[in-house]
């Protein structure tokens, strides 16, 4: 989750309500490929996952498309999360091969180890702490992702685990042999009291910005644009030699650098080429989430990959100020029957179709690229509007906009949830403290990129 739309009427903000407005692209795509006879590898990079491994391995054997192969990289892990993972394998009669490492690197030399290795064409990537919720989870995505050539990865919607979820998975009569011989799978999470109610309230104030962001901002912005910034991680599908291809042009200068979250620069990348990262509605899974005093590090990662890929792609965010050039173009094929003639020949139709190659990006710039420039407008200018207003002791000001903002969050929250609607209203109340909170943090976000570019000059970004 990069880039947050803090304000309900950001720039971002009013850019999806236009798309929702305009509507998506009406083509009806005449895929070359048929989904059905892709071949699909999975991978799952853990560390520590010891506890949450079974849940994983699970869900996806429950799918209704199943994965030839299941690449397991255990990222130097201090508990017996391989080992577990190898008995569990067998007890549901997996596919599965393990790669132990003893020092933990990372996960993107594990993307790129089985991204050479897999012949799949698809490769699905699914942290060892996620759990594919929905059961045609693996089918929809890689369904999607041939509905177009331009289109590079799909995720489905990401929610926090709760621990009921976690127990309904775990009271399954098909497991309780197996959880009998490994009892060490069934220890909760979170044992004491104070981490509890650490995770309780971390849960809630996800649960809730995952939704507002997810079913509003990135929705809209699929509609919009035919793509969002980068895949929501956890669980993505990915076309593998694309993939390998973005991993292998950059490690020669980068190396496995790819910023303080890998997700967040491939899906830069990606978009940089042309490509599309979407998202589906109709599919969940569910990650474990850091507790709430553990959390700013992880909102940290993602907030500063997010500056260090305008960084790297900045073609990207100067997609506002090569308008005239765009729009020269499109007055030019307005004006002319190529186009249109082209398309009228064309057999393998596609929406949101683009031009692919960052050469385009630099000359034209990306539609995507408006919200990657409102998003980092956002990031940049709203935490330090919000200090000046502090700082000048502009109380009724700084009042009147946080209130404001409330009301219109809250709302909107209500309208998105049909059931429980007094009670999600009531959470998101309740949470907006915590909200403000790490607003305040991506300040200090800011000004640490700044120092690391022009201070320190330090580009040795990574996770």
């Amino acid at each position: 989750m990069a880039s947050i739309s803090y304000f309900v009427l950001s720039p971002s903000a009013i850019a999806c309500i236009i798309g929702y407005l305009h509507g998506p692209d009406r083509a009806t795509p005449t895929p070359a490929e048929d989904y059905q006879k892709a071949t699909i590898d999975l991978i799952i990079p853990a560390h520590n996952e010891a506890t949450n491994i079974m849940l994983c391995l699970e869900s996806i054997a429950q799918q209704t498309v199943q994965p030839a192969r299941i690449f397991i990289v255990d990222d130097g892990s201090s508990d017996n999360t391989s080992q577990i993972a190898q008995d569990f394998a067998s007890f549901k009669g997996l596919n599965i091969q393990i790669y132990r490492k003893e020092v933990a690197e990372g996960k993107t030399p594990a993307l790129s180890m089985v991204a050479k290795e897999s012949t799949a064409d698809v490769l699905l990537v699914v942290d060892g702490d996620t759990i594919l919720r929905s059961e045609n989870y693996i089918a929809r995505t890689v369904e999607e992702l041939y509905k177009g050539v331009g289109i590079a990865c799909a995720c489905g919607v990401i929610l926090p685990e709760f621990d009921s979820d976690r127990l309904n998975l775990l009271d399954q009569p098909q497991l309780r042999d197996f959880i009998k011989e490994h009892p060490e799978v069934a220890i909760p999470k979170n044992g004491t009291i104070n981490h509890k109610l650490q995770q309780v309230l971390t849960n809630y104030y996800r649960e809730e910005l995952y939704l507002f962001l997810q079913k509003f901002i990135y929705h809209g912005e699929m509609i919009a644009f035919g793509s969002i910034i980068n895949p929501v991680g956890c669980a993505v599908a990915y076309r593998r030699k694309y993939l390998l291809d973005l991993l292998q042009h950059y490690h020669a200068n980068l190396g496995h650098n790819l910023t303080t979250s890998e997700d967040i620069f491939i899906g830069f990348a990606f978009a940089d080429k042309g490509y599309r990262n979407i998202q589906l509605n109709d599919v969940y899974a569910l990650t474990c989430e850091p507790r709430l005093f553990k959390l700013p590090r992880q909102l940290v990662l993602w907030s500063s990959s997010y500056l260090q890929s305008c960084y790297y792609f900045d073609d990207l965010v100067k997609t506002p100020f090569k308008i005239i050039r765009v729009f020269f173009r499109w007055l030019k094929g307005k004006f002319t029957s190529e186009q249109a003639e082209i398309a009228h020949k064309r057999k393998i139709v596609e929406a949101y179709r683009q031009s692919f190659a960052p050469e385009i990006t630099q000359k034209y710039g990306r539609p995507i690229g408006w919200f990657v420039f409102t998003s980092l407008l956002e990031k940049i200018s709203f935490p330090t509007v919000m200090l000046i207003f502090i700082i000048l002791g502009k109380w009724e000001v700084l009042g009147l906009t946080i209130l404001a903002e409330v009301t219109l969050y809250t709302l909107i929250i209500g309208i998105m949830h049909k059931n429980k609607r007094v009670r999600n209203i009531l959470k998101s109340l309740c949470l907006t403290p915590l909200r403000y909170l790490y607003l305040a943090l991506d300040f200090f976000v800011t000004l640490n990129f700044a120092k690391d570019l022009w201070i320190t000059k330090n580009r040795e970004w990574r996770k």
